[in-house]
């Protein structure tokens, strides 16, 4: 079932600072944090939050009792998400890293993450800018792609992935993706909400593709769960 998600609404993340250039909080945040809440994490189990951009979510994760490590390979996001943690007197332990390479040889109860996955008029992945924390190729699965490679070595037999996207990156590829790496993975929620600026920037190019029909005016929202086989 597919719901409408309302405008961000007040909560952990409108407190949230952010640096020039880091990701702020927006729909699909609250949207993750909201089915964080759902998870019932059990006193001190492992969270690690992949691409944590402002640490929003590892904040709330440490809240809600868990052992949080995030991660991001931005300087200025790993400075952020200190400072966040820092501010809401939580702990947080924050690396810096391109994905996992930063907490190798290691595994946790869950794994969060909320990457870039807008798809973008460039196939290559940014290395510098605000646009990093979005664009993630034609497809918007450079990132989506390699979380899903990778889960089965950094989610524990009895833990979980919880990873958000758009609908317009073929949530129907991240499930075939995660289970031909082991994982059993369903669409766990979908939500609709307006556009934001990235996505009404290049609507024309991206009706020409074929990933938006003329007078869609709202972007689906997927958020995938997946645990070991």
């Amino acid at each position: 079932m597919t719901v409408d998600l309302p405008l961000l609404a007040p909560g952990p993340t409108a407190r949230m600072v952010t640096l020039p250039g880091v990701y702020v909080p927006q729909h699909d945040t609250r949207f993750l944090m909201a089915a964080l809440d759902r998870e019932r994490i059990r006193p001190g189990a492992d969270v690690l939050d992949l691409g944590t951009g402002s640490g929003a979510l590892a904040v709330r994760a440490a809240q809600l009792g868990g052992r949080v490590t995030a991660v991001d390979i931005a300087r200025r996001a790993v400075l952020t998400a200190r400072l966040n943690a820092f501010l809401s007197r939580q702990r947080v332990t924050v690396r810096r890293g391109d994905l996992t390479t930063a907490v190798s040889h290691r595994s946790y109860d869950l794994v969060l993450s909320n990457p870039p996955y807008v798809p973008a008029p460039d196939a290559a992945v940014p290395r510098h800018g605000p646009a990093r924390a979005w664009d993630a190729g034609h497809d918007g699965r450079a990132l989506v792609d390699r979380i899903c490679d990778v889960a089965p070595r950094v989610v524990r037999p009895q833990g979980a992935l919880l990873l958000v996207h758009s609908g317009l990156c073929d949530a129907g590829e991240t499930l075939r993706r995660l289970e031909r790496a082991g994982m059993r993975a369903t669409v766990h929620e979908r939500a609709l909400v307006p556009f934001g600026p990235v996505l009404r920037s290049r609507l024309p190019w991206l009706r020409e593709r074929g990933l938006l029909g003329v007078g869609e005016d709202r972007e689906e929202l997927v958020i995938i769960r997946a645990e070991h086989a």
